[in-house]
Parts: structure tokens; sequence; C-alpha cells
């Protein structure tokens, strides 16, 4: 959302308009996705109903800077959004028939919404956006884009394409969806399996995205982080019999168990290795072993099961060194039978220099180097550097720190791979000095 377009106000208190920006901007990371669920309800058509939708933020800063801050910042962006989107659909002349969709709830709703009904609509506008009708890139992107709210650019850096081409793909997938009238509903049980995989796509991604962003100055993103977890409880109370449903949220509160302890105190990222496993949330780590258990109990073990035993293999080592190594680079093994791809097989590296060595570990990624899928990723040459440290090449390691630094953009991963490099530079110089 850009903000470029505010009018200038007159004459405005500094402070207040400093408060409402920040409110602004807490609202567009919490708010966007029931804000913008809630206007396609109305406007039936995602073009129009994201345009309503920034334009309600726009309207806030003003507003909120004059009036106030609301008390409920997303009752009050929903409220607005809907009703341009009432203009919208009344300038274009078809107010009577779409009648059936503009059923206003009465202020006092407004003001108070039904807590337990958002959760639904973010639920229904990311199964419309899974439609089969689309390939399965672009129902995946279109989702992160619109109802989750990641950054076309982060969406490509997930996907290891250029930011042109995602926006295109979003663009075309918007347009495919509008031309097609796929209607804003869950679709029956009957259809539930087709987009599902999709839809689980969507969860782990935006995980992905808030576990480890992708630019930026921090290395986790809290409040995504919350947002996926709260959509895959969620999926799992709606499909508690799907055996991938239970093995994502798995994968995500173990992985997540681990949150506090990836930075220290200073913000500066701490390898597995290094993190006090003393700290990591025991509470989360059970429950997310239970649910490996019972995904595992279906002869239907899928990639995100497999994922969350591999997580749960580090969960329950009592130090990096003691987990079972040689069962992580089985169940890679596996993972890469139901899920044959690259950034697995790059993983399974690192599972097998620990198992077999950094030499082992380093032939397979220099299998992988020329994939082209892997160009721009910058884990490829950040796990050689690692591997050519650990082997006393240290030339080499420089170079693919420095051929990994150029490649990545958030400023915690930055800050540790530049730290590597000049550990690997200065031992070099040490040791090339006779020191």
């Amino acid at each position: 959302m850009s903000l470029d377009r505010v009018s200038e106000a007159g004459d405005v208190d500094p402070a207040a308009r400093t408060r409402a920006e920040r409110a602004v901007a807490d609202a567009h990371r919490r708010e966007w996705a029931f804000v913008l669920a809630a206007t396609a309800r109305v406007a039936g058509d995602f073009d129009v109903a994201e345009e309503c939708v920034q334009e309600a933020y726009i309207a806030a800063l003003d507003a909120w800077t004059r009036e106030g801050i609301p008390h409920k910042p997303g009752a009050w962006l929903t409220q607005t959004a809907k009703r341009k989107a009432l203009d919208v659909l009344r300038r274009q002349q078809v107010f009577r028939s779409k009648m059936p969709l503009l059923v206003e709830p009465e202020a006092a709703e407004m003001d108070d919404p039904d807590e337990d009904a958002v959760p639904d609509d973010r639920l229904r506008l990311i199964f419309t956006c899974c439609h089969p009708a689309l390939a399965r890139e672009a129902q995946v992107a279109l989702t992160l884009r619109l109802v989750c709210g990641v950054s076309t650019g982060d969406i490509a850096r997930a996907f290891l394409v250029s930011e042109p081409t995602m926006a295109a793909r979003v663009t075309r997938a918007k347009k495919k969806i509008s031309a097609a009238r796929i209607p804003y509903r869950v679709p029956d049980a009957s259809d539930l399996p087709d987009r599902l995989d999709a839809v689980l796509s969507v969860i782990h991604l935006l995980y992905t995205t808030g576990h480890t962003a992708p630019s930026g100055a921090d290395l986790v993103r809290a409040d995504i982080v919350e947002r996926s977890l709260h959509l895959a409880r969620m999926l799992a109370g709606l499909m508690p019999d799907e055996p991938e449903v239970r093995g994502l949220l798995a994968l995500l509160l173990l992985t997540d168990a681990r949150r506090a302890t990836r930075t220290d105190a200073q913000g500066r990222l701490l390898v597995l290795e290094d993190q006090d496993r003393s700290a990591w949330d025991r509470a989360a780590i059970e429950e997310g072993g239970r649910l490996v258990v019972d995904a595992f109990r279906s002869r239907r073990v899928g990639r995100y099961a497999l994922q969350a035993a591999i997580a749960s293999l580090h969960a329950v080592a009592p130090s990096h060194a003691a987990t079972d190594w040689r069962q992580v680079v089985g169940l890679y093994d596996r993972l890469l039978a139901v899920w044959p791809s690259p950034v697995v097989a790059l993983n399974r590296a690192v599972a097998l220099s620990m198992a077999d060595g950094p030499e082992a570990a380093l032939a397979e990624v220099d299998r992988l180097a020329p994939d082209d899928r892997l160009a721009g990723y910058h884990y490829l040459p950040a796990i050689r550097a690692d591997l050519l440290r650990r082997l006393g090449r240290r030339e080499e390691a420089a170079e693919a720190y420095r051929a990994a630094l150029e490649l990545v953009e958030n400023s915690a991963e930055r800050e540790f791979l530049a730290a590597r490099l000049a550990q690997v530079v200065e031992s070099g110089s040490a040791r090339s000095s006779g020191k």
C-alpha cells in the first residue's frame, strides 16, 4: 500500500499525524486480510475490492489525524472500504444485480464486529483464490498477495523468480478470476481435495516469509508468523482428519518453538547449533510431536508431515551434535520422493554434512549448483561457503560468502554472512603470515 496519494492536510498536529501514521501501518499489518475479505464479498471483484481497501487506508490517515484513532481500526476500515465498493458498483450501474451482496450490517455491528466470523471470511477468500481453474503457482501467489498482504517482491523471492514475473502472474490470476466469475464462497466438501494442497502451500509460504523475512532489518516478522499459525489452526479445525493439515500445523509449531533463540540480544542471527535449547517452547514441541505421530498413523504421509518429523528430531535432541542425522537424511530421502524440490535436496545436503562430513555434502551441493531454479537463491552459495570453511578451504569459502552476500536482502542474514566472511579472511591471513 502506498500513501503517496494522500493530499496535504492543513494545519495538523505533527504528533497526531505521527500517531495516525503508526496506527495505519499497524492496521495494514494486522487487518489487511480481514478488511479485504469483507470487501471482496460486497464487491464481487478482486480488483475493485483491493482498490477500495487501499482507498480506505488512505482515507484513514487523514481521518485519524483529525478525529483520533478509532477504538476498533479494523471495523472502521472495513466499513469505509465496503462503502467505497458500493459507490463503485453504483457507478458501474450494476447496483440492482448485485443487491443480494450489498446487505450492510448495522452501525452498531460494525463498531463491534463478530470476532468469530472474521476468520471465516479470510478462509473463504483463501479457498476462492486457490481455485483449480488457476495454475497452482498463480493460486498460491495471488492468495499470498491479496489475502496475506505479502509484497510482490517477497513472493517472487519465495518462488525464486523475478519481481516483474511474479507481478504479471498475480495480475493474470486476478483477471481470470474476474472473467470466469469464480464465486466468493468456501467450496463444497467434495471440492476441498482439489484446493487443499494449494491452501497448505499458502500457509506454509506465509509462515516462511515471517520465520525468515526475505528482506528488511529483522530476521523474524512476528505478525506474519502469528497469522500463519492462526490460519493453520483454523484449517485444522475445518479439516481435522487430513494428515497433511496436521503435518503442516506440527511443522509450524516445531519450527516456531525456536523463535526466541534464533537471534541474540542485539538481533544477530544464531545458527541452530548455537541456540539455547533450554529456552525453546516445550509446549509447542510437545503439541507438534503429538501431531506428527497422528499424521504418521495415516498411510498418506506427505511433505508437511515429513518436514515436521525432521523438525521434531531437531527439537527433541539434547544438542545439535546429538541429533540423529542419519535418520534426518533418511527422512529427506522420503521427502524428495514425494516433493522433488532442489531446495529440499539442498537441505538434505546440510544434514548429510553432519552424518557423513562436509566433503560428501559439498559434492551434492556442487551437483545442484547448475539448477536454474536455484539461481539467485542465496542459501546455495551460503551453504557451499560453510562447507568449504569446515574443510579449511578458506579462499574458496570467502569467494562463496561474497557470492551469497550479493544475493541476500535480509539485514540479519547479511550481518551473519559478513561476519563469517571476515572470519575466514582473517584466518587465511593469519595462516599465510605464519601466526
